[in-house]
């Protein structure tokens, strides 16, 4: 494994108590960050914390829905109080909605989709940007999804949504392209994890034959690609979308 150096920094990761964030705060941690968990889960917030800390990671957790803003406000707070810092943000928390055409899919279901996977990740960095703008430094990196490029049938609320965390970034990078504040985004493929509990066999076997390398990816890889993005050697890419589909995405 290659060393990344994230000494000296702290960094906030959401949805970090399982799969993919899981997979993150462990290199980051593994590369000398302190770590804020972000998550809805208690129990498995304290879990993960516990086995963190018992590798000698800095960790801090907070409980929270992240599409209530008072609460994501609150929590930056926090951060900022615990670790006097935040130099990192990693928006991974996201849910899948399950699978259907779009027109049988319940209005409510679609919405809270959109809630999770692209309204949050905005409220968070409107949250914790400011503090990185004033510092003259920081790294965000958003964990899209290819399905946000391409557009996978019976997920139009997960497409949309990760299309919109693809269009987040472009935005946002340019905003403060000149502030010493890079926001990148990560297009993966699947990786097994939780989420596939919300899908069916079918879209999962739809996924899976995309790939011309024929597995999916590991959350290790996507950490490694998260982690070099948020660390100092990444200093001339801002606004990028970096795949991660074993050859899917070859544009």
């Amino acid at each position: 494994m290659n060393q990344i150096d994230l000494a000296g920094r702290v960094a906030i990761i959401t949805g970090g108590a399982r799969g993919i964030g899981l997979a993150i705060a462990e290199r980051a941690a593994s590369s000398g960050a302190a770590l804020a968990l972000w998550d809805m889960d208690a129990g498995k917030l304290a879990e993960t914390k516990a086995s963190l800390e018992a590798e000698g990671a800095k960790v801090s957790t907070h409980v929270l829905d992240l599409t209530d803003a008072v609460a994501v406000d609150a929590a930056a707070a926090e951060v900022l109080k615990h670790h006097g810092r935040c130099d990192i943000l990693v928006n991974n928390a996201g849910i899948t909605g399950g699978n259907a055409p779009t027109w049988e899919l319940p209005v409510d279901q679609w919405r809270r989709v959109i809630e999770v996977n692209l309204i949050a990740p905005y409220l968070v960095c409107r949250a914790v940007v400011p503090g990185m703008i004033a510092a003259g430094y920081g790294r965000v990196i958003n964990i899209a999804s290819v399905a946000g490029k391409e557009g996978n049938p019976n997920a139009s609320h997960y497409s949309a949504s990760k299309a919109g965390l693809i269009g987040l970034t472009k935005s946002l990078g340019k905003e403060l392209a000149t502030k010493g504040v890079l926001v990148n985004a990560i297009a993966p493929a699947a990786a097994k994890t939780e989420l596939f509990a919300q899908m069916t066999e079918e879209q999962i076997a739809y996924m899976l034959a995309k790939i011309p390398m024929g597995r999916f990816v590991e959350t290790s890889e996507i950490a490694a690609m998260t982690c070099w993005l948020a660390s100092e050697d990444c200093s001339f890419a801002t606004g990028a979308v970096f795949d991660v589909t074993g050859g899917r995405a070859v544009y």
